[in-house]
Parts: structure tokens; C-alpha cells; sequence
């Protein structure tokens, strides 16, 4: 029989980190994040920076509780947070002279979460 409790424990102290501080800050966007990673990670989404591109603008702080992958192009700067990235949309991102966060860096630089959009 499968078990479902998360092992990892990255992800476990991630989540751990996010109720916090939607507790401490009261601020809803980390705590909807939360409960985003706490579901299956096959339920996690997986865009593409075609999307990313078609839905954003210059200067977008774009938020990706999962993998963002590097299938399209890239035509403006932002900065993405996310779980985790291919190598590939990691390189497009920097060559437009964006940036790559993880969701704890962008929690630890944008405490309230003002400006932040979630994507998946």
C-alpha cells in the first residue's frame, strides 16, 4: 500500500516556513502556496515559458508552485520564483536579464507578497 504523507524534507520545511509566516504576517498568499505543495507532487503544475511570456509583462513578479520548464520564448525581463527549474528555462530567464528565485528567497525578499502573481 502507497503512503500518503510527504518525505521530502525540503518540501516539508518549506511548507512548514510558508504557515508561519502567513500566520506571523497574516498575510493569505503563503498560505495558499501551502497547501498547494501539501497535495500530491504529480498535481503540481508545470509551465512553460511560452505561457509565462504570453500572460506577463515587463518587470512581472511571477510565482510557479512547481517546475517551470523552457519549452518557448522569453521577450521581456521578470523575476520567477518556483520549486524547481529545468536547466534550460533557467538559462532563457537569465539571458533576458531575469531572475530565478526559489519560493523561500521570494518569501524572505517579499514578506507581504505585494506584486506576486501565481501561475498553475
Amino acid at each position: 500500500m502507497k503512503h500518503n504523507y510527504k518525505t521530502n524534507p525540503q518540501t516539508l520545511y518549506l511548507i512548514s516556513n510558508l504557515k508561519k509566516q502567513s500566520r506571523e504576517k497574516g498575510v493569505p498568499i503563503w498560505r495558499d502556496i501551502a497547501l498547494r505543495l501539501e497535495r500530491p507532487s504529480r498535481n503540481r503544475p508545470e509551465v512553460n515559458l511560452s505561457r509565462i511570456n504570453r500572460y506577463t509583462k515587463d518587470s512581472d513578479l511571477i510565482l510557479v508552485p512547481g517546475k517551470v520548464l523552457g519549452a518557448g520564448e522569453l521577450n521581456h525581463q521578470i523575476t520567477v520564483a518556483a520549486v524547481s527549474f529545468s536547466e534550460n528555462a533557467r538559462n532563457k530567464i537569465a539571458a533576458v536579464g531575469g531572475t530565478c528565485l526559489t519560493i523561500e528567497e521570494l518569501m524572505n525578499t517579499n514578506p507581504q507578497g505585494s506584486g506576486v502573481r501565481i501561475m498553475g
